[in-house]
């Protein structure tokens, strides 16, 4: 094989997101030609977008399209593709794919079919990597599959233990057993979850380490025997198995416990034939001693954090080894430089179980300018651009968030910089959730283990009610909005910004977080004077404040004599004040202008928030007259009264009673009458 020439000009990537768009902008550098594939929820995303090519793979559900072997393997031939990269994920470590690529002629940027099948089998791989002198944590990996055998090895054992699905991975088939009397029910439970998940029940037992961290090396071996570690990874904190917050090289690592381990990972790679880059796991305990967990036979999400310390570019490396070239470096000649952190932002609720969420991001973008970063600190890795839609069929991580700096406090400083210029809208994210796991003291002082999340779980899971200041900072904004759209009309009398004639310049503004069953709190603004700024009352608490805009979404904010930077997010009704500390989240309605001076708004009968509709007063058809009271509608708990316009004729209610409306929803239709209209 090592004398074979396998350059390819064309390279097909049998993936979706965020992973396709990276791997392309490494193909387009190297001139190598990108294909894509999709399903039809994907017609349109941004993979396909940005693709050289792309070939439609079959419906929505992934089983008929990117885990389908026969159509990505027929998309390759269509589009004459030499290769195909297959990313993280759907059939990356899928031996079958591999074996029906090279009878296809086409070259796997990837381990070969057998590296797959020695790692994907857990408790053989154990058994390999005995043999190569790789620790194993101590536990059962046998054949002899009686729940009797089972339970006896758990007691030989000790417990805690860990229960894990020999085929398994991603958390499925796992259990922590703590004491003999729960052993069976769990692996009556993991049996279960492992059939339904891998068509396989055989479990493996393994010795349950308390606080352990989750430390990886990343691999790489090419067709020519060589072999070399690129440092390692910690990925300790973790939600239900699932890295959320990544980085490179591991806290408190010395140099000899390093180079163990990046020794040992290179044997494991080689015991199994590797070629290519792969990331093998440890657990690392307290005393320093580290036990091999598992292996990836593939690209890892996180391996962007290994790409800055070391400053290369591991897709072209993969391009690279598949094309037959041996590994650009040696060993000695790969260095470490500073610290690196990547957070995986999602579209899930961390509030509710981590469930998925679905919608259309209205925004989505990075500020750099604005918060002053520098952009070759800084990398967003993503899949998703605004407008683009978030379906249900898929993983819902949208983009990697990935910083730099020459040691850990500062990339960790960069990174909650960063977190807090990213504004993502339209679906509910894990963004601040990120803000509080990388702003919180524990890690901060890098006291990392697996149990991290849900040892600090009243901290990071916490609500807090926000401060009075916390309200006048975000009236503030949306003055600023009201200010903006009172720019853009000349007429002092088409104003929507509170401007009275020989009266005092106010403003009433309601603002609610969403938590469930919150209430508004009302900030009455008075202007001071053209360039003085405000002066504002949240219930028995007045402020003076003032808001200037900075470059991007940046505003600098002063209440009281105290200024602070701050980026400005704003929604619909929807409003975000975010900072490196965390992030202020409320919704926001200017009450003056919906019950007073909103003609123009009532007349033509749309939402002017999301709400629900409380009551209709009156019959459609019946003729009303100017002023009459039409709907109530409820909104951050307070009720709104939509009247008519002019006299006339209610031809239909949109909505009922009890039923939820989004803002900008037309609520009913009316027609005014001739002499109204005259």
């Amino acid at each position: 094989m090592n004398d074979t020439t396998r350059k390819f000009d064309t390279l097909l990537i049998a993936n979706r997101g965020e992973i396709a768009c990276r791997v392309m902008r490494t193909a387009r550098r190297l001139g190598i030609k990108t294909v894509a594939v999709y399903s039809d929820a994907d017609q349109n995303a941004r993979h396909v977008r940005e693709a050289d090519e792309a070939v439609r793979l079959g419906p929505a559900p992934a089983r008929e399209s990117y885990l389908n072997i026969d159509a990505v393997i027929e998309a390759a031939k269509l589009s004459d593709s030499g290769a195909v990269h297959p990313g993280y994920g759907f059939l990356s470590e899928n031996g079958r794919f591999v074996e029906a690529l090279e009878a296809a002629g086409i070259t796997f940027v990837g381990p070969p079919a057998s590296a797959i099948a020695a790692m994907g089998d857990k408790a053989a791989a154990k058994a390999r990597m005995a043999e190569a002198g790789v620790p194993l944590v101590p536990g059962y990996h046998g054949d002899d599959q009686d729940d009797g055998v089972l339970r006896e090895q758990a007691n030989r054992i000790g417990y805690p233990v860990m229960l894990k699905a020999s085929a398994g991975g991603g958390g499925k088939g796992m259990r922590i057993v703590e004491r003999e009397a729960d052993f069976q029910a769990a692996l009556e439970s993991c049996r279960r979850e492992s059939r339904a998940s891998f068509s396989d029940d055989r479990m493996l037992i393994e010795k349950y380490l308390v606080r352990p961290r989750h430390v990886e090396v990343q691999v790489f071996c090419d067709r020519f025997g060589a072999g070399v570690y690129l440092f390692e990874r910690d990925c300790s904190v973790q939600r239900r198995h699932q890295k959320v917050l990544e980085e490179a090289p591991a806290p408190h690592m010395t140099e000899e416990l390093r180079a163990a381990m990046g020794e040992a990972a290179v044997r494991a790679a080689q015991e199994i034939g590797y070629v290519g880059a792969g990331t093998v796991e440890f657990l690392l305990d307290a005393d320093g001693a580290f036990y091999f967990m598992e292996m990836n036979t593939r690209l890892q999400v996180e391996h962007p954090v290994t790409e800055m310390v070391t400053g290369l570019d591991l897709v072209e490396w993969q391009l690279k080894v598949a094309m037959n070239e041996p590994l650009p470096c040696t060993q000695g000649e790969l260095t470490l430089n500073g610290h690196s952190f990547e957070a995986r932002l999602y579209a899930e609720d961390p509030a509710n179980d981590f469930l998925p969420a679905t919608g259309t991001l209205t925004r989505f973008a990075l500020d750099l300018d604005g918060s002053g970063l520098d952009p070759a600190q800084v990398r967003l890795d993503s899949g998703v651009a605004r407008g683009d839609a978030v379906s249900m069929h898929y993983d819902p991580m949208l983009a990697k968030l990935i910083t730099h700096g020459p040691d850990r406090d500062a990339a960790l400083a960069t990174l909650n910089r960063a977190l807090a210029a990213l504004d993502v809208q339209g679906v509910v994210t894990n963004r601040a959730f990120l803000q509080r796991l990388a702003g919180h003291p524990a890690f901060r002082d890098a006291e990392l283990d697996t149990g991290f999340i849900e040892r600090h779980h009243e901290t990071l899971f916490a609500e807090p009610v926000p401060p009075h200041g916390a309200y006048a900072r975000a009236a503030l904004v949306a003055l600023e909005a009201l200010s903006k759209g009172a720019g853009q009309t000349p007429s002092p009398w088409a104003r929507a910004d509170g401007f009275r004639l020989n009266a005092p310049h106010r403003v009433r503004i309601a603002l609610a977080d969403e938590r469930e069953g919150s209430e508004a709190v009302v900030v009455e603004a008075t202007r001071r004077g053209a360039q003085a700024g405000w002066t504002l009352r949240v219930q028995d608490t007045r402020f003076e404040g003032a808001l200037s805009t900075l470059t991007g979404d940046a505003v600098a904010i002063t209440l009281d004599g105290h200024r602070r930077r701050y980026q400005a997010q704003l929604d619909g009704d929807t409003l975000v004040l975010a900072e490196p500390e965390g992030e202020t989240r409320l919704r926001w309605q200017r009450l003056d202008a919906l019950n007073h001076a909103g003609r123009e708004a009532e007349a033509s009968f749309t939402a002017p928030m999301h709400g629900t509709v409380v009551a209709l007063l009156v019959e459609p058809g019946a003729p009303v007259e100017k002023g009459t009271p039409l709907m109530v509608m409820e909104a951050m708990k307070m009720e709104h009264t939509l009247s008519a316009p002019a006299d006339g004729i209610v031809e239909q209610f949109r909505f009922a009673a009890g039923d939820s409306v989004g803002q900008g929803d037309v609520l009913l239709a009316f027609a005014a009458t001739k002499e109204a209209a005259s």
